[in-house]
């Protein structure tokens, strides 16, 4: 009996042998497409006919573009699953992929991330409130801290720290902040429980944005959190606030908060997600109170072989059993 087919999208950095495996079960192959228009043609000609699955990586967007109408139209119909390796999956129209006729289910890696993306934002949050990057970047122009030195930065104890998100990576973050004598608030959409909240006050948008000394954003990219943070809520935060950014770039109008670090209501910034991935805003990259990261919140060998092998599990499970192992929310009553 022909094996299905399993389309490789993008590449595996760790789990090679756990992709491997997946031979045993299905035919790995992967698009000789370097762009999306070649890969459209691709689709068109027939050659990924009898693909089932997808594996999918952020990294393979620079080939297939946004998983679009345009793109699920040429699709081959018999791939009814696309396993994406990440937490977020904003290159994703998951509304067409469920209209599409047969629905194209998509599964996310929601928990793998979590720890190494947390940690990011731990070290965005102590950079930013201590003002570090000032310093970091004259000691390697040879003026040890500067000429005249930077203000002096603060201490994370006793402030107060505005989670928005509390999923799984808002929660982590909030237990390691926790160390270091920070008190928490979060907003979301609904309150958690206590046990899930670890104990943060539950508080509505405008008063997370009133009262937090550093404020972390930890939700989704969507159509209702794209520029959730621009220049009316900025002008809510205090004189002073610190800001976090670990999510995705547009959920904060960068426009916006180049003008309130240039007015100085925002003190600093710590940044490792942008609008416009690779470019990052001018006004970010010569304002010496902007840490930047380029989007290394899960750059680490743990984090990326846990990720890896989940996202491989979804495509077994696809593969086994006809079903994803953890559906993105808008696909679970798909299944």
């Amino acid at each position: 009996m022909t094996k299905p087919k399993v389309l490789l999208l993008g590449e595996i950095a760790i789990a090679k042998d756990t992709w491997n495996s997946l031979s045993d079960i299905a035919e790995l192959i992967e698009p000789k497409a370097s762009n999306r228009a070649e890969f459209i043609e691709e689709c068109k000609s027939g050659e990924l006919d009898g693909v089932v699955a997808g594996y999918r990586t952020f990294g393979s967007f620079a080939v297939t573009g946004m998983f679009d109408q345009e793109l699920l139209e040429v699709l081959p119909k018999s791939m009814k699953f696309l396993a994406h390796n990440g937490a977020g999956y904003d290159q994703i129209d998951v509304h067409a992929c469920a209209e599409r006729d047969p629905p194209l289910l998509v599964s996310n890696v929601p928990t793998a991330v979590d720890d190494s993306t947390a940690d990011t934002a731990v070290f965005l949050i102590i950079g930013a409130l201590r003002n570090f990057n000032t310093s970091m970047l004259a000691l390697r122009e040879g003026k040890w801290r500067g000429n005249p030195p930077p203000p002096l930065g603060h201490d994370p104890q006793g402030k107060v720290l505005g989670i928005l998100g509390m999923g799984g990576i808002g929660r982590n973050l909030k237990a390691k902040m926790d160390v270091f004598g920070m008190t928490t608030i979060y907003h979301n959409r609904k309150p958690l429980s206590e046990e899930m909240s670890g104990g943060a006050k539950y508080v509505s948008f405008d008063e997370l944005l009133e009262t937090s000394d550093v404020i972390s954003l930890n939700l989704p990219l969507n159509k209702n959190t794209r520029h959730i943070i621009s220049t009316k809520e900025l002008q809510k935060m205090k004189k002073g606030v610190v800001i976090v950014n670990t999510a995705r770039g547009a959920v904060l109008d960068e426009d916006a908060l180049v003008k309130a670090l240039d007015s100085g209501h925002v003190l600093s910034v710590g940044l490792d997600v942008y609008e416009e991935e690779p470019k990052v805003h001018p006004g970010l990259v010569r304002n010496p109170n902007v840490l930047l990261v380029p989007h290394m919140g899960t750059w680490s060998v743990e984090t990326q072989d846990k990720m890896e092998k989940f996202c491989i599990g979804n495509v077994r499970s696809a593969i086994e059993k006809g079903k994803l192992n953890s559906p993105v929310p808008e696909h679970a009553s798909l299944q």
